[in-house]
């Protein structure tokens, strides 16, 4: 009864020398707000990552994987400008912390063997990434479009939330990664199910003779050639005797 006593008291004062009171209105819905800034051909997408990477002053997350180029073909001129790029970068800033899956640890052995001993503290090897991703200074990001290759597109990203977002999930996998010296030692020999392999390759063994003689099918001989090529970071047989040698492999 006091509610409607009081509701009733407000429509009179309301009411009061003949005026009436609008009813408020709805707050309009605030527009949608993109998640980020699509950059795409060529030319602009090498301007922003080198933008990108230069302005970087205090910190550079990322996650990257470069045996993706193994997968996925990659131009060289992008290849080179990206890597140029990121090691500008990581010289330049005091915080650096690069995630990258195991299994593109040769990879980065065999392009730059200097660069891998550099990393040591800064890098960590996880079984996998979610996604290639660069950070700088926890205000901007930059995701491919298709979660792989920065070539074919990027996402600019410089909402604060999904920043913030983006900079928890690389600390989560960075915590759960091992450092990439420790790996390095660990994974320095060849496995020995891949010495046949490595056999049959420097002997110019064709696969189905190779597979012969090892007893698997010409299917599994083929994937652990891939495997092999893999652990050298090549994609060529060819060089893998030399590169094979190189490692102390021979």
């Amino acid at each position: 009864m006091a509610n409607v006593q009081g509701s009733v008291l407000g429509l009179v004062a309301a009411r009061e020398g003949g005026r009436e009171i609008a009813p408020a209105r709805a707050a309009p819905p605030l527009a949608p707000r993109s998640p980020g800034q699509p950059v795409t051909g060529t030319r602009h997408i090498c301007a922003a990552l080198a933008a990108l990477t230069e302005s970087a002053r205090r910190e550079l997350l990322t996650f990257d994987d470069p045996a993706v180029g193994l997968r996925r073909p990659v131009p060289e001129p992008f290849q080179e400008l990206a890597g140029a790029c990121v090691r500008t970068a990581v010289e330049r800033v005091r915080s650096v912390r690069q995630v990258v899956p195991r299994h593109a640890l040769a990879r980065l052995t065999a392009v730059d063997p200097g660069g891998v001993a550099r990393l040591a503290g800064r890098a960590r090897l996880t079984h996998t990434i979610p996604f290639k991703m660069i950070v700088v200074d926890r205000t901007v990001a930059a995701i491919p479009l298709d979660l792989e290759l920065l070539c074919n597109g990027l996402l600019l990203i410089r909402d604060p939330v999904i920043v913030q977002a983006l900079v928890r999930t690389h600390h989560a996998w960075w915590d759960a990664g091992e450092e990439i010296g420790e790996a390095r030692q660990q994974g320095a020999a060849l496995p020995p199910r891949l010495r046949p392999v490595l056999d049959a390759l420097l002997a110019g063994l064709t696969d189905e003779t190779a597979a012969a003689r090892l007893g698997i099918s010409a299917r599994t001989y083929s994937r652990r050639v891939g495997e092999l090529l893999a652990a050298l970071g090549t994609t060529s047989r060819f060089r893998a005797g030399a590169e094979a040698a190189r490692r102390g492999w021979l």
